[in-house]
This record gives structure tokens, sequence and C-alpha cells, in this order.
């Protein structure tokens, strides 16, 4: 990058600090919960408009798309274009995205507090910083058409406000996104988690709703009757006696978990109904697979067991959501692109990029044989708790990050 441009940056960041906090107090304290990103939605469509954005979307998800394109597409653009893919036809696209929503179930307002050095929030920088280095960046190339001709060079550009990373979203957004435009995409970009992280390998993960039901009935008089919760903490005991598989694939992270358990209805009734939601993820397809088989085995034995004991009890499953793992992806390009990015975090951190595997909206692009980074733009802690934290003098380093990403460095 030449020297004009590397100043240009710097002072753009420097000059936009104030501004840059300012966004953030006000977005942070937008409730965002997966599938109700709404509120966030219309703010971010309408910050980006009075910025000079010309095309700016909010699609059936409440993905915020801002289509920034490349001279030759602008003078061959259709303007009663009504769809992106109309827009974009025939032409790349890179994609850099932040997610919109947090991990709380909030409707009201977020609480917010800082001091001098730090700022709190619920998802203050998971995502909610991301959010904002990326929506200051796109104002810099806004309003400098000489930095968006550059950044546009080799095709058009996508920012995009995506919705539902979090929880049970189930990467909606973004598959949304991919089914309209995956065609076109040549490379994806997502802003997440914190510096100086730089995720180049996805971690998928299963995720199961079990129910057990039993005939149930009074705690005295039909005692010896199936017990609805004793067979589900069953069920989670015999889960755990897995070791998670290690060495089906060289550092290959597995884990499960049970999140969440309720069932019952008084102290004198024998349980009819209990409820867990279970999960395995690896970065291994192998250990998925391993894991699935495991899961699968344990409960159609107790399905079995069940009903011997009781002949109304049953077991049922229910699928929560399937994080997919990489798949077909040209591991020179990801490699070169992953260097790339690593470099631009060393650069301008003074730290070595954190490669480690994690599961993001980067999981979508990856599963579709496309070269995806995730790349933290915060320093923070405690991310999907109230306690959640950033550096507020670390945003000027990820909005660095950010905009020589964008500009080619």
């Amino acid at each position: 990058m030449d020297l004009f441009v590397s100043q240009a940056i710097r002072r753009y960041v420097r000059d936009s600090h104030a501004e840059e906090l300012e966004l953030l107090r006000t977005l942070a304290r937008i409730p965002a919960p997966s599938h109700h990103e709404e509120q966030r939605a219309s703010f971010i469509a309408g910050w980006l408009h009075a910025h000079g954005a010309r095309n700016v979307r909010v699609d059936d998800e409440k993905n915020v798309l801002c289509l920034l394109m490349n001279p030759r597409a602008r003078r061959e653009a259709h303007h009663d274009a009504q769809t992106l893919a109309e827009s974009v036809k025939n032409h790349t696209l890179t994609m850099y995205a932040a997610h919109t929503d947090v991990v709380f179930p909030d409707t009201t307002e977020l609480p917010i507090r800082e001091d001098d050095v730090r700022m709190w929030a619920p998802g203050v920088g998971d995502d909610t910083a991301n959010l904002v280095n990326l929506l200051m960046a796109t104002k810099f190339l806004l309003q400098n058409p000489l930095a968006l001709d550059r950044a546009t060079r080799k095709g058009n550009i996508l920012v995009v406000a995506n919705t539902c990373e979090e929880g049970l979203g189930n990467l909606a957004g973004t598959r949304n996104l991919f089914d309209e435009v995956g065609d076109c995409v040549d490379r994806y970009f997502s802003f997440d988690l914190y510096l100086p992280q730089c995720i180049s390998v996805c971690v998928g993960s299963e995720r199961y709703q079990i129910d057990v039901e039993c005939t149930g009935g009074h705690s005295y008089h039909d005692y010896g009757n199936a017990n609805a919760i004793e067979e589900l903490c069953s069920i989670i005991e015999d889960l755990y006696r897995i070791n998670p598989p290690t060495d089906v694939m060289d550092g290959a992270h597995t884990t499960m978990n049970v999140g969440k358990i309720e069932g019952g209805t008084t102290i004198n009734s024998i349980p009819s109904h209990a409820m867990a939601k279970f999960e395995f993820r690896s970065s291994s397809r192998e250990n998925i697979e391993v894991m699935r088989a495991f899961f699968e085995s344990v409960i159609e034995r107790h399905r079995h067991e069940l009903m011997r004991r009781d002949d109304a009890g049953k077991i049922e499953l229910t699928t929560l959501g399937v994080r997919p793992y990489a798949n077909g992806v040209d591991e020179a390009a990801l490699q070169r692109m992953t260097e790339r990015s690593a470099a631009i975090v060393r650069r301008v951190t003074g730290r070595e990029a954190d490669l480690r595997p994690a599961s993001t909206d980067a999981n979508i692009p990856l599963s579709l044989g496309i070269p995806a980074n995730t790349i933290g733009t915060v320093r923070g802690a405690k991310l999907h708790t109230r306690g959640e934290w950033i550096e507020k003098e670390s945003l000027k380093e990820g909005l660095e990050v950010v905009l020589r990403l964008m500009l080619g460095d």
C-alpha cells in the first residue's frame, strides 16, 4: 500500500475515533436478539443512507445490504434492478460482514457503562464493536471516491450487517444471502470476536432437542412409573461417557454440551415430560460423524428400554440447527487469503494472528467452497456474558485492519 493511502487511513482512524465511540454507544443500546434485529437494521440502513450510500436494502431476513460497485459495473448497472442478484449479475463480489444480533433475548434498551479505558455492554464486542468498525470503514469509502475505486478495482463489494449468527439463529441471515448471490462471491470476510483472531478453519456443529415422554402420575400412589426426568438424566449420563474423538484428524478439537434442561410440574408428581438441548461440534467432518453415530446409538438404546418399561413412553429428537464444516475450498487460495489477513493484523497490532478454529458466519461460504476469513477487530473479553467489555482505544487498530483489507494492502 502506498504512503499516501496509509497516511489517509491513519488520519481517518485518528480523526473519527470520537464519532466511532458515539456510534458504538448508540448501537450497543439497541436490542437485537436473533430473529428480532429489526431495530438495528432500521438504524443501520438510515445511517448508511445519511453517509452517502445509494444502494442500501434490508432483505427479508433483516440483513442490511450496501452494494459498492466498481466503475465498470456502475456503468452497466440496470437502474430498475429489483433484486441484489440482478444488480450484481455477471460481476464478482467480495463480501464484508458483521452480525447485528446479540446472544441475549432482551427486547428493551440494553445497559452500557464505561470509563476512560473500557466500555461494558451485553454483546458490545460480539459483535457490536466489530460492526461499528465495518460501518466506519464503509463511510470512508463512500466519502472518498478514489479509495472506493481502489477497493472495487477487482469487483463489487457487498457490505452486510447480517442477522441470526448467534445461538439458534442458525446463521439464517448468511444462509439467505448466499442462496441469493453465492454464485457471484469470490471471497468473504466476517468481522467477529477479538483481536488478533484470524480464522480460516470453521467449527461445524449439530444441535438437538431431546424430549422424553412418560405416563407420569402421583408421586406416592403411582410410585414406580417411569420418570421422564430420571430417564433424561440417564441419557445425559450416557452421553457424557464418551471421550470426544481427537485422533481422527490432527489438531481437531471436538466438544459436546448439554446447555439446557427442564421438565416436571410439582414436587409430588412423577414427571411425564422432560427436555434437554444438546450439541456437539468439531472442525473435523469425520469427528462430527463419529459424534452423531454415538449420539444416535445412545438415543436408540434408551428408546427401547423406555418402551419396555412404559407402553406410553417415547423419546423424540428435534434438530435445532446445523452449522456446516468446510467443503471443497481451494486450499491454496484460502492459504493466500489468510496469510494476507494475518500479515495485516500483525502489521497493525504488532502481534501474531490467532489462527485457532471457530464457528462463525464464515462457516456458510466455507461450506460452499468459497475462501473466507473471520477477523476480530477489537480487544475485549467475557463474550456471551452480561459483563462483556471492550477496550475503547482498540477500535482504532480494528478500523485500520478493516480498511487495509478493503483497500488491498
